[in-house]
């Protein structure tokens, strides 16, 4: 199981959020790029990193930090926030991006996440972000009323391959992840998923291991130090990647 440590970004700054709630938003970082050694140090191969300010409104404030990132490190990139159409994501892999993830555009245009599975294959990855069990958009603030599962099952049937499942519930907790929500999720697709949400301590990432989650991000667990990233990807087994 792969470890994805995270960086969420804001006017610049390495930030987290609780539950979703931007009110909440507060500086965990100095420096990102830092942050980014500090993580493939610790042995991740692939860095989970969110525009904030594009996932709010499509603007894409954080273009040049995200660049520095990838830059920095041989680990891979994936990049969700305001990926809203075929030139977002051409602009996102010119900052050396590996993974582009769609979020709230794979509900209101699925025909852009075929379209992006037809042209990138493998790195098109949908975020999903379920409150309740329904997907939430536009930075977690709009209920869509459309089950998780269900859109899901879509997302999987039109080519994706990956999908990140954050319980908006549970995303900066520290809780634990929501095992059931997981294991029904893994019930009902077969590609990839990597669970976001809750993760606190090395029985978590081992929980997850054991339902048959393919990836665990890590964020709140580690700037708060109530894990460690290193026992964590030891716990998670081989972070290599496959040759291409």
């Amino acid at each position: 199981m792969r470890i994805l440590p995270a960086i969420d970004l804001k006017d610049g700054k390495c930030v987290r959020l609780f539950k979703g709630d931007f009110s909440t938003v507060h500086q965990v970082s100095e420096d990102p790029v830092e942050t980014a050694k500090i993580f493939e140090a610790a042995g991740a191969q692939l860095i989970h990193m969110v525009d904030l300010d594009g996932a709010l409104d499509g603007k894409r404030k954080n273009g040049e930090l995200v660049k520095r990132v990838a830059g920095s490190t041989t680990a891979r990139i994936e990049l969700g926030g305001g990926i809203r159409n075929m030139d977002d994501i051409r602009a996102a892999d010119e900052l050396g991006v590996w993974r582009f993830i769609i979020g709230s555009a794979a509900v209101s245009n699925p025909e852009f996440v075929a379209e992006a599975v037809k042209e990138y294959g493998e790195r098109i990855a949908v975020g999903i972000d379920a409150r309740n069990g329904y997907v939430s958009t536009h930075g977690w603030v709009k209920d869509s009323g459309i089950s998780a599962i269900d859109f899901a099952r879509q997302m999987e049937a039109l080519g994706v391959k990956t999908i990140i499942f954050t319980d908006i519930d549970t995303d900066g907790t520290l809780q634990g992840p929501p095992i059931e929500k997981l294991k029904a999720l893994r019930e009902a697709v077969s590609c990839e998923i990597i669970a976001s949400g809750g993760v606190a301590v090395l029985d978590d990432i081992k929980a997850l291991r054991e339902l048959g989650a393919d990836g665990a991000i890590i964020g709140k667990a580690y700037y708060a130090g109530t894990i460690d990233l290193e026992e964590a990807v030891k716990e998670a087994g081989d972070q290599c990647w496959p040759k291409e």
